[in-house]
């Protein structure tokens, strides 16, 4: 645990900015559509541009990464994810308001790469995925603050203070790792002198690798439902199909980052203690979508009202969804220390080019209906939306054990 605290836990402090700063659109995302006059499509692209900038920086991040080290890497990214905050904070309209979005994205880019990439430098393989569990359910907290807390602190200070909160936070969080955590792994040599093309090339061994392309579409899938969900599109669905006041949105919310936390903690030890007695890495993450479809399923057929039944399958869809990571872990596992960052990054590239195309794609598909009074979305349009990522998992899965396939 002393390892836990100077390694990983400052590492994870930059991952509860990262997932504060996805979940807070979803809190105050119904606020910015009426300040802006905002349309469903327009909404789903404020929210996208964050995972457009956070999916570009992926394969130059892990890159820099694997020569340079997390801590460097990371120290700099955290004074540009504080310089997107302010420029939130003091935008004058939505057009600004996505430039801080986007520079914000880039500054928290690396917040799971650079966990992945010490603690594979640092744990035995059999613990990757527990320990990097542990950091992503610490970071998972900064989920929990963008629901409740945010909607108490947005009558005080407004959202534009809260956006000046979290730039001091992630300043702090950046000196801390800064402090904290080593250049390179226990008697690892600095990474060997090579051209940058080389260094680059390694990009297509990953990419071309057979485990990566039987693997990762299904695991980017899974982990890009959840940023999706929670980035956005989980807040108007509670509000335009389940009815629901805000004061109860923010409460189901927080019991949608309570699933992540939990789910971040437990699947990442699960998927540990099962490889440890000879089970396969990924079955955790494919166990997991298979629960987040039967959940998206419901919400389709059945018409819930009640909050407590909400909270409970919203709940479960994060769990599920959380064991992404514990997925990354594994394809790890199919490539050396050496490649760590690269791998994960080209796992998360294509993870958030998933997200920003289906967080457009929902609002496409709700603008094809009529606003309703409200100023909402007609839930029919949320029902196909649903419908289409339940399609999506059902092609990944199918891609992932096609007969002849083994391991």
């Amino acid at each position: 645990m002393r390892m836990f605290a100077r390694l990983t836990l400052p590492l994870a402090g930059l991952n509860f900015v990262n997932q504060a700063s996805r979940t807070m659109i979803a809190t105050v995302g119904p606020l910015l559509a009426l300040e802006f006059g905002l349309s469903a499509s327009e909404l789903g692209l404020l929210a996208a541009v964050f995972f457009a900038g956070y999916g570009l920086a992926q394969l130059p991040i892990g890159l820099a990464i694997d020569l340079w080290g997390s801590r460097r890497v990371q120290t700099v990214l955290g004074c540009v994810a504080a310089c997107g905050f302010v420029i939130c904070a003091v935008a004058p309209g939505p057009a600004w308001l996505a430039v801080g979005r986007a520079v914000t994205g880039l500054g928290v880019s690396a917040g799971l790469i650079a966990m992945l990439k010490v603690n594979t430098q640092w744990y035995p393989k059999d613990r990757v995925a527990g320990m990097t569990g542990l950091g992503i359910f610490v970071g998972s907290c900064g989920s929990v603050a963008a629901t409740v807390p945010v909607a108490l602190l947005v009558p005080e200070i407004g959202w534009r203070g809260v956006f000046v909160v979290l730039s001091l936070l992630t300043l702090g969080v950046a000196g801390w790792i800064w402090t904290s955590v080593p250049d390179r792994g226990p008697g690892a040599a600095p990474p060997p002198r090579r051209s940058f093309g080389r260094e680059i090339a390694e990009f297509g061994k990953i990419f071309a690798h057979p485990a990566f392309l039987r693997f990762a579409p299904a695991v980017a899938l899974l982990s890009s439902l959840n940023f999706t969900y929670q980035g956005l599109w989980a807040g108007p669905w509670l509000r335009d199909v389940a009815l629901l006041d805000d004061g109860v949105r923010a409460v189901l919310l927080m019991a949608y980052s309570a699933g992540l936390m939990v789910g971040s903690a437990a699947t990442g030890q699960a998927a540990s203690f099962l490889q440890r007695r000879g089970a396969g890495p990924m079955l955790v993450p494919l166990v997991a979508m298979g629960v987040i479809a039967v959940v998206q399923l419901l919400l389709i057929l059945l018409p819930w009202r009640d909050p407590v039944t909400l909270g409970v399958l919203w709940f479960t869809f994060a769990l599920s969804a959380s064991a992404g990571p514990s997925g990354y872990a594994a394809i790890g596992q199919r490539f050396g220390p050496e490649l760590a960052g690269r791998v994960a990054t080209a796992i998360n590239a294509s993870m958030l080019g998933l997200v920003f195309l289906l967080q457009n794609a929902i609002g496409w598909i709700l603008d094809l209906w009529p606003r309703v009074a409200t100023g909402g979305w007609d839930p029919a349009g949320y029902g196909w939306a649903l419908g289409m990522t339940v399609a999506l998992q059902a092609l990944t899965l199918g891609w992932m054990l096609l007969p002849g396939r083994r391991g």
